[in-house]
Order: structure tokens, then sequence, then C-alpha cells
């Protein structure tokens, strides 16, 4: 069965700095026409650290659209076409924590919201992690950082304290593979 669903036009709605939205109106799979509201996102990473003595390094950080903060591996968008995505995320690690990494290993790919939006993320293993960040957050984001150990990790899953799609892939990975 082809379930392909033609674009027929696209009026944007919003042009952000690295978002954008559109209404496109497409052609479904048994010829009808229909509308679809589309995300447009740069991409991003994330970043599963874990130090030596086999604890996770997370962020706790405020979600406005949420109103509360959240336990989430650390993450970013890439900031320019192009970025390089292992780059990006030993960057947001530096940025978002006093850890920083050697290297990291790309373990997975994934859509975060794909019914909407075509954002795709990197999830990276770091490898040869140290204290000693030598950058900062960006202006306008703050977060804490917090250790926890694999039993503490599998309470929060099982206690709902981790509620990021991002975080739950890479700890379950995590989980699954060490």
């Amino acid at each position: 069965m082809d379930l392909t669903e033609t674009k027929i036009s696209s009026e944007p709605i919003f042009e952000g700095t690295f978002l954008t939205i559109s209404r496109d109106k497409i052609r479904l799979p048994n010829g009808k026409e229909s509308s679809r509201l589309v995300a447009r996102h740069p991409g991003a990473t994330c970043v599963l650290a874990v130090t030596d003595d086999d604890k996770v390094i997370l962020v706790r950080q405020w979600r406005y659209a949420l109103g509360k903060p959240l336990l989430e591996l650390p993450a970013g968008k890439l900031d320019v076409d192009g970025e390089d995505t292992e780059a990006c995320a030993l960057r947001e690690l530096e940025e978002e924590t006093c850890y920083r990494a050697e290297r990291a290993k790309l373990v997975h790919t994934f859509y975060t919201a794909p019914g909407f939006c075509d954002e795709k993320m990197y999830l990276y293993l770091a490898e040869g992690i140290s204290e000693g960040s030598s950058l900062e957050n960006d202006e306008d984001e703050f977060t804490e950082t917090v250790l926890m150990s694999r039993e503490e990790i599998k309470a929060a899953i099982l206690n709902n304290e981790i509620e990021d799609g991002k975080t739950l892939v890479g700890l379950q990975y995590w989980l699954l593979n060490s």
C-alpha cells in the first residue's frame, strides 16, 4: 500500500530564529486533499554521559511550556546548518553541566514529534568524562546538574519523575546496554 502524502502548496504561518511553521495542503494516498501543520526544526543532540562511578549526568531545567522543571539529559539544538552533531553534543554537555568529554559516539537517532515536527534528535554516548567545563549556559538558560545512580534512575522512571522523551530513550539505552 502506498502511504505517501504529497505536498500541493505551503503557506508560512510563523518564521522564528530556529523554528518555522507552515500550513501545507496535501494530497492523501486515496487522492483526496487535506491539510497539515508542520514545524520545521534544524535538529538537536542529546548526550548520555556516565561518570566513572556509574552515575548518569542529568540536568534539571525549567520548561516554560509545561510550567515545571524536568530532569533531562543535556541537550540542545544544532546552532547552524551543517553543524557537526558530535561537536554539538559535546558543547551542550559542557554548557549545561560542570562536565566535559573527550569524544562522543553516536548511538541512535530518532524523531521527537513526527506527527507535526521534523526535528531529528541525535543521541550520543560521551566518553572520557571529567569535571572542569569551561563553557557556560546560554544567557536565557538555567540548569542544575544532577547525578543519579542506576538504581535511582530505575526508581525515577518507575515513579514518573523522568517525563522527557529524549531522556527516556537515552536512559533505556543505557539500562539495556551496560
